[in-house]
């Protein structure tokens, strides 16, 4: 089933859509695999829970996932991730809160946050391939001193993006920018037999002897496209992160950015599809993860 209208779920519909999603086929025990289940029904039982035969244990869909423990009703969860796949610049915590009249901003919070773990890409997913750009920005509040002199990188975090062109991209948040960091970004995400589009930063120049060609563009020079030579779709892309972070989140902390990066990154490699489209795809990255307020 595919909801015409996902803020209007009633909370059968939403926990009936996330099996959809979750078991196209027919429910499968988180515990076991085993598809030997049986739906639990009658009045002192809880909607949507299901026993398994072979190891006796009861699941609902929410187990094994992101929403496992959580109080938030499944219609919920389906209206939070619609959103946020939905929000071209993000939605806040706040905004969330509000809209979904949930208890606390708290619980807002790490609710969104658990939706970012969701999106976030495994290493070596999606090898990037053919034309891929590499670049990096800074991210942050720039520092300032009372005997007026800055550097403009202090108090800034480093965010490198890699994108093939007219394919997906991977994002990355660095300490520092360093040929080891971005060697490391480079040997993770991008294929040997690509051609990789940078600026005249002086890291790049010993590191990218393995890929197929190397051409830059200098900005120092005013030079920023040079026929197909240039860096200006990881620049677009970058627009986008800094105007949802200082235009929706205003601030966001160092140790939390690479979830924010995540984030603009998830909606960026569906930027073609519909707004239900892109919810669909969030949703079916649920399974299989979790995320902890406090680590145990």
């Amino acid at each position: 089933m595919k909801p015409k209208n996902f803020m209007a779920l009633t909370e059968d519909e939403a926990r009936a859509y996330l099996e959809s999603i979750r078991w196209p086929d027919g429910p499968v025990c988180p515990h076991c695999d085993s598809r030997e289940v049986t739906r639990l029904q009658g009045k002192a039982t809880r909607p949507g829970v299901i026993k398994c035969k072979s190891c006796r244990k009861q699941f609902t869909v929410t187990v094994g996932s992101i929403f496992e423990r959580s109080h938030i009703s499944c219609s919920n969860w389906v209206r939070a991730f619609y959103m946020v796949c939905c929000s071209k610049k993000g939605v806040s915590a706040l905004q969330l809160q509000r809209m979904l009249g949930l208890g606390s901003y708290k619980t807002a919070w790490f609710m969104v946050h658990r939706i970012r773990w969701a999106m976030r890409q495994e290493p070596l997913k999606a090898i990037l391939k053919g034309v891929v750009e590499a670049d990096e920005t800074w991210v942050g509040p720039r520092k300032r001193r009372p005997d007026g002199h800055n550097n403009w990188q202090e108090n800034k975090t480093p965010v490198v993006a890699l994108i093939q062109r007219d394919g997906p991209m991977r994002v990355r948040v660095l300490n520092r920018v360093t040929k080891e960091n971005l060697k490391m970004a480079l040997d993770e995400a991008v294929h040997d037999d690509a051609t990789l589009m940078t600026d005249q930063l002086q890291a790049y120049r010993k590191i990218t002897k393995r890929f197929k060609a190397h051409k830059t563009v200098d900005h120092s020079r005013g030079e920023y496209a040079r026929g197909d030579v240039h860096c200006n779709t990881a620049e677009s892309f970058f627009s986008l992160l800094k105007r949802g972070i200082h235009g929706t989140f205003h601030h966001v902390g160092r140790q939390h950015l690479h979830r924010y990066a995540d984030e603009f990154a998830f909606r960026w490699n569906h930027r073609k599809t519909t707004d239900a489209e892109r919810t669909e795809a969030a949703l079916r990255t649920a399974p299989g993860k979790r995320l902890k307020y406090k680590p145990v």
